[in-house]
């Protein structure tokens, strides 16, 4: 298994999913089809595939332009508002790229349909899982469509419950904002403090802050810990759901 990671509009990005052994690949949320088409070209790899976590025109906006530039594809996602739709999915899902196995996992909250993609392969690489806008590298999504127990379920029964070194593959790059705020909910949280510090480095040298892991998640990330006591001293509530819209609101309205 290899991802490409390839950076996209102001902050989002794009991947390429490459299947080592067949050189068959997916493009995840490609926005930009001119650019996947060069990185397909550039790996020597057979495009065949396209994973659209949901609908918003920042990550499935490219979809028809890459059917466009390379007929036959399937397009897989979970809601029927992405353009180009070939294969509507639901949770636990699975499917083949290559020797590469793909699970879906439904994660509704930031939009209806969002699906994110859980990769395995036969071999040792470490699993990888795309996020989309459910889950950021110390954040999550705005809760646009969806509930603070939906975003539960999402990030704590899901997504927490994947191998803790499956690599975190997300659809933007927010993760120096997200820390400042996870740093002002848990300042004495040292593994935030050190993430933080990381991500600024890795920022000033226009590198990119992913991928994380789960296991680092559920260490410095806020929307992930609504069940330990120091996230919840500072929502001052213990019901891990009430604490999740709690600090929804206050990340939306921080200034940082």
């Amino acid at each position: 298994m290899k991802i490409k990671l390839l950076p996209a509009l102001q902050d989002n990005y794009m991947y390429l999913l490459i299947d080592d052994t067949t050189k068959l690949c997916a493009a995840v949320d490609p926005v930009d089809p001119k650019l996947i088409m060069s990185a397909v070209q550039e790996e020597g790899v057979s495009l065949t595939t396209v994973l659209t976590t949901h609908h918003h025109w920042d990550h499935a906006g490219g979809n028809e332009g890459l059917v466009k530039l390379a007929p036959g594809i399937d397009v897989f996602g979970g809601d029927d508002r992405i353009p180009a739709l070939t294969h509507h999915v639901s949770h636990g899902d699975e499917f083949k790229l290559g020797s590469l196995n793909i699970k879906c996992l439904h994660t509704p909250c930031h939009t209806t349909g969002h699906i994110c993609y859980f990769v395995t392969s036969n071999d040792e690489h470490q699993p990888a899982v795309f996020t989309g806008d459910t889950l950021f590298i110390g954040g999550c999504g705005r809760f646009f469509e969806g509930t603070p127990n939906q975003m539960y379920n999402a990030l704590v029964n899901i997504l927490a419950a994947l191998p803790k070194n499956t690599h975190v593959f997300c659809g933007h790059e927010y993760t120096v904002n997200n820390l400042k705020f996870a740093a002002h909910v848990e300042p004495q949280n040292e593994a935030v403090q050190e993430k933080a510090l990381w991500a600024k480095e890795q920022r000033s040298q226009s590198k990119p802050t992913i991928p994380s892991t789960i296991g680092e998640e559920l260490l410095f990330n806020p929307f992930m810990r609504v069940r330990e006591a120091s996230i919840q001293k500072y929502a001052n509530l213990t019901d891990p759901i009430e604490v999740m819209k709690f600090i929804r609101i206050k990340k939306n309205n921080f200034k940082g």
